[in-house]
């Protein structure tokens, strides 16, 4: 289900008895509750009719005493149940989901985790209410979706500060969409947000990060390499070793994966990897600069600075030397 349904619904004022938002992404899960502590009730109706609890102090006996409470002054109260993860004997609730109360809107938070779609409690709450998965945006999904949070909100992204986003915030959706919503307090409706927004208002360089380390790498700029690692020399913060093995690992990867394709069109690519077409057409450009040979040797260096970057056999080596040695040994 499209969580846009559920909040259009929900702020026409067409309500469900029962609302379990379950599953791995806490983004939507938060949307949804925040919208209902919205539009549930007005504002004087909020001290005697709403209701937050939390799963690890509360007992199921007291939790339906509750939700079987009438309203006062007001046509319906609103029970929010966080952290619904952590409640003993939730399944006990099967008793009120079979017939919940009319003049109370319960909603569930069950987070970080998929609740089991084979119990009962589940069932009942499709059956008597609303049930929201919120799955996981994953790593290859995240270029549409910034696209798509960006359009929704009045505004286009470039390719280039869209892959800034995702290298430095990955699938952190919350996270994004937070640098995002600040974006535009300060960007008119309307605007292509591009690099420069994101460096001079998120922080994120736009010249000097993961993303243009790894673009040097790919189209073997090695003086561009090093200008970046020593802008990360002075700035540490903003790409530590233990972040860049992983990025780079990743790059190797996709490279040795191309090279075993039958089929090396862009769409080909994009579909196997799970990337743009835009960044697929990259990559290809990139395995023809690098053999699986070199790429396997590549790899074998970054598992060694791996176990580096995290203290095994750097004894008296500091992070930048390191990061300078592993650049180097990559591009010869």
């Amino acid at each position: 289900m499209d969580h846009n349904i559920v909040l259009k619904d929900i702020k026409q004022k067409k309500f469900e008895k029962v609302y379990f938002l379950h599953g791995e992404e806490s983004y939507y899960i938060d949307v949804i509750t925040q919208s209902l502590l919205d539009n549930v009730l007005e504002e004087h109706e909020r001290d005697f009719n709403q209701t937050i609890v939390y799963g690890k102090e509360q007992d199921v006996a007291s939790l339906v005493a509750d939700l079987r409470s009438y309203p006062m002054m007001s046509d319906r109260r609103l029970l929010v149940l966080k952290e619904a993860q952590e409640m003993k004997d939730i399944d006990k609730l099967e008793s009120y989901f079979e017939n919940p109360t009319d003049t109370t809107i319960f909603v569930l938070n069950y987070k970080h985790k998929t609740f089991d779609s084979r119990k009962k409690l589940i069932k009942l709450a499709a059956s008597n209410g609303l049930v929201y998965k919120s799955d996981k945006v994953r790593d290859y999904q995240m270029t549409d979706w910034i696209r798509s949070y960006v359009k929704s909100h009045g505004y286009e992204i470039s390719s280039k500060a869209t892959m800034l986003l995702v290298e430095f915030l990955g699938n952190d959706i919350g996270k994004v969409a937070n640098e995002l919503d600040k974006l535009s307090l300060l960007i008119q409706k309307g605007t292509t947000i591009n690099e420069v927004h994101i460096e001079e208002n998120i922080g994120i360089s736009k010249d000097y990060n993961i993303f243009e380390l790894t673009n040097s790498l790919g189209t073997y700029d090695v003086p561009k390499a090093f200008r970046i690692v020593k802008y990360f020399e002075h700035n540490p913060k903003a790409a530590p070793l233990v972040m860049v093995v992983p990025t780079l690992f990743k790059f190797f990867s996709q490279l040795m994966r191309i090279h075993f394709l039958q089929n090396k069109s862009k769409e080909a690519i994009a579909s196997a990897l799970k990337v743009h077409p835009f960044v697929a057409g990259e990559l290809l450009s990139s395995s023809k600069i690098y053999n699986p040979k070199k790429i396997a040797a590549n790899m074998q260096i970054l598992n060694e600075y791996d176990l580096k970057s995290k203290g095994v056999g750097a004894a008296g080596t500091n992070e930048s030397e390191l990061m300078k040695e592993m650049i180097y040994r990559l591009m010869h």
